[in-house]
């Protein structure tokens, strides 16, 4: 069958989710993915035999299996893997065009040091050699002051051997500053620890689940695991009610069975007026609430105070009240209450954009609780690490000893902060707001792209301009690494190994392998092998640490009893991990289920309440002058992480969304009419943290009074393909730390909109 470019678009643009459901469409249309484009940079097709190689795509925290095929050594063509237990054979448009990304122009194709200004783009190519020492001789300077503390390194994960390599290598130098960059993991993590006394991810069983209620989370637009999504949603019978719940039509709640529109930011308050009729009708789980869990009920602590419980609390959320916070009618709270508790398997599910409140995190967890559907089939679980991580303690001398008992210059764990692991967006801040030298003098980028994923973009890079050294370990031209000193570039993930540990959202334990299936394309170097270099350079305890030749072997070593089978298959699943009876599950300090979290500390010594509850004030600006409250939305067809949309992808989207270099901002015809605009106008969008040129689409799917943008573009950096194409959300939200937790709680922000 051929299909040529037209046909393709035409096909993509009529429903990329709809197409990429089951992986049969999209296998159609592989090759021209690479082949039948005419970018200068791609390459010639060979002729030659067929030869098909497992590996798992990392250009998300999807994680999932794909099969590579190549011919003459380079590859040709992705496809979901069949019998990969994450996403079944299913993948997004991002896994399949990840050709693009390994033979395109944003490439670093060498190490290389700034010859010019800071992100001013002047680069002198420099040899392996030179790259390795001056980052070494930069660290031993800072080391030689008594300053380790001053080093920090941004990861975007902290789980998996590369992960643990990074941050034993901060370990045995002295720095306790190893930072993972933000997502909704961040709260749900937060959310498991407080409720359940577990470290690890929530793992959502939706393919067993008879009623998902989504609050927000754009199952079938990215979030998270996509092709699992992709593979699940098409599984689904009509038994399976699907209710989304967000104030804009997304694809996602074009094809769930209810779409209930809400005002943006009320999705806690929602759950707690579901709560309270659930309790209200006492629909909920007699034998989990009354045997299994804590704080339902009030209660009186050691020193004779009351505490008000989980009861208590949701009786403040009648459905009036909270028809009034979030334009849903009393009528339709009840009703979907009742749905949610009377079907056999529901599963409510948080995850919306950013990291997201605590508040709201911990509120739409005790829907699952109230039901009783915890470590049941269909409902959710923790999911802890696999134990292959196992290595022993290291020695550490004085200056690393010292180092370590500095605070985080994050804040996180701090007395403010005592629960969260990593506070990425409080960085701006502490840096700008100190006087003198910063807090951090030399930063490693190992993952991420945080000049461009960080909300108020502005204040992030005026932090970054203070740190005295910047090295970036990015495979892409990316809007950090054009900001650093000096470029380490890893290996694109088709020409590496690494492990890729179960994927948030899966409710199993799964190690996967993702391994080089073409040769080495450029002068690059793993960024495992980058660390161990560097730390044998700086000799001592730190070269000891890591005692290892290369990062492969490490990595096999590390995984010695998983190897024989992740070599073969691709993939491990742990035989052991079998979730636990109710009896069993929880290590919080009651041993139950704890509605009211005992272990979440109110660092200011005031008196708070440690249930969850819910905050008007959460969208930042002036109402009086800026009516209207931007939002921003995620597409399956456009990248919103730190890898930018390869141009395959750009060639995707719609018209309405962005034409030539200007993207469009949704508007409700009535909002349009109320400020007098029409389709196509062009226009100002301000808001607290910058403004921005846009023009108007009309949409009847978005709710009055509300303006949206997509995540994913107004790239800077990466190459000509995608730099310079519509505006960047990110920079437009500001960054609003939730009291407690210090998460990043600003999903949308208040906004203007004037004539051009």
């Amino acid at each position: 069958m051929k299909i040529d470019r037209r046909c393709f678009l035409s096909l993509v643009i009529g429903g990329a989710v709809g197409t990429t459901l089951t992986p049969v469409p999209w296998k159609l249309t592989d090759d021209i993915a690479i082949w039948t484009q005419n970018w200068p940079w791609t390459p010639e097709p060979e002729e030659g035999p067929s030869v098909y190689k497992k590996s798992v795509c990392t250009l998300c925290n999807g994680g999932c299996g794909i099969n590579v095929r190549t011919v003459r050594g380079k590859a040709k063509k992705i496809e979901g893997q069949a019998d990969y237990p994450v996403n079944r054979g299913s993948l997004c448009p991002m896994g399949i065009s990840a050709t693009q990304d390994l033979y395109g122009p944003a490439r670093i194709k060498s190490p290389m040091k700034r010859a010019g200004k800071r992100g001013e783009g002047k680069w002198e190519k420099i040899s392996w050699e030179e790259a390795i020492s001056t980052v070494s001789k930069k660290l031993a300077e800072l080391r030689s002051r008594e300053k380790p503390h001053t080093v920090a390194c941004i990861s975007e994960s902290d789980r998996g051997t590369v992960a643990y390599l990074i941050d034993r290598f901060l370990k045995a130098y002295g720095s306790p500053n190893f930072i993972r960059t933000p997502s909704f993991q961040d709260s749900q993590e937060l959310a498991l620890y407080l409720t359940q006394g577990q470290q690890g991810t929530i793992g959502y069983d939706l393919e067993n689940s008879d009623y998902i209620l989504s609050f927000g989370c754009a199952l079938l637009d990215g979030r998270g695991n996509a092709g699992r999504m992709f593979s699940a949603y098409a599984g689904f019978d009509k038994k399976v009610k699907l209710v989304q719940i967000e104030p804009r039509l997304s694809d996602t709640a074009s094809r769930a069975n209810t779409w209930i529109p809400a005002r943006c930011g009320t999705e806690g308050a929602l759950a707690l007026g579901l709560a309270h009729v659930i309790v209200r009708e006492k629909l909920y789980n007699k034998d989990f609430v009354e045997n299994f869990s804590f704080g339902f009920q009030d209660w009186t602590d050691e020193a004779g105070k009351l505490h008000k419980g989980f009861s208590s609390l949701v009786k403040e959320y009648p459905p009036e009240k909270v028809a009034e916070i979030t334009g849903i009618a009393g009528s339709k709270i009840e009703s979907l209450a009742r749905g949610f508790a009377g079907a056999r398997r529901p599963v409510a599910v948080s995850g919306g954009f950013g990291q997201g409140s605590l508040d709201e995190t911990l509120a739409i967890n005790a829907l699952n609780a109230l039901v009783g559907n915890i470590n049941r089939p269909g409902g959710i679980a923790a999911v802890s690490e696999p134990d292959y991580l196992s290595w022993s303690e290291m020695k550490i001398d004085k200056t690393a000893s010292n180092g370590r008992k500095k605070p985080r210059a994050d804040e996180a764990g701090s007395s403010r902060f005592p629960n969260t692991g990593h506070l990425l967006y409080r960085l701006p801040e502490v840096i700008n707001s100190s006087s003198g030298d910063s807090p951090i003098q030399a930063l490693l980028v190992a993952g991420g792209d945080p000049l461009y994923t960080m909300p108020d973009s502005d204040a992030a890079r005026k932090a970054f301009d203070k740190i005295g050294f910047i090295a970036s370990f990015s495979t892409y031209m990316d809007e950090t690494a054009r900001h650093a000193d000096i470029l380490l570039p890893n290996h694109q993930f088709l020409e590496r190994y690494e492990d890729v540990p179960t994927p948030a959202g899966v409710p199993k334990r799964i190690i996967g392998l993702t391994r080089p299936v073409v040769r080495q394309q450029y002068d690059t170097l793993h960024i495992g092998d980058a660390f161990i270099r560097i730390a044998h350079n700086l000799g001592g305890f730190i070269e000891n640490a890591l005692p290892w030749k290369n990062y492969e072997e490490f990595l096999k070593k590390t995984l010695s009893n998983q190897w024989k089978t992740l070599e073969k298959q691709g993939y491990w699943v742990d035989p052991e991990f079998v979730i636990p009876s109710w009896d069993e599950a929880f290590h919080t300090p009651s041993g139950k289920y704890e509605f009211y979290p005992t272990e979440r500390n109110n660092p200011s010594g005031k008196d708070a309440d440690a249930l969850p509850g819910f905050k008007t004030s959460g969208i930042p600006g002036d109402p009086e002058q800026m009516p209207l409250i931007l939002i921003p939305y995620e597409s399956i067809r456009i990248a919103g992480g730190a890898v930018g949309n390869p141009p395959f992808m750009t060639k995707t989207v719609d018209a309405n969304v962005i034409k030539d270099e200007d993207v469009f901002v949704e508007l409700n015809p009535k909002t349009a009419k109320e400020y007098g605009f029409s389709e196509g106008d062009t226009a100002i969008l301000k808001t607290p943290a910058g403004r921005a040129k846009v023009r108007v689409h009309l949409f009847e799917g978005i709710m009055p009074g509300l303006a949206a943008l997509p995540e994913g573009l107004g790239r800077k950096a990466f190459s000509d393909y995608i730099a310079g194409k519509g505006v960047n959300i990110n920079s437009l939200l500001p960054e609003v730390a939730e009291r407690g937790s210090g998460l990043n709680r600003c999903r949308a922000t208040r906004a203007s909109l004037t004539r051009a």
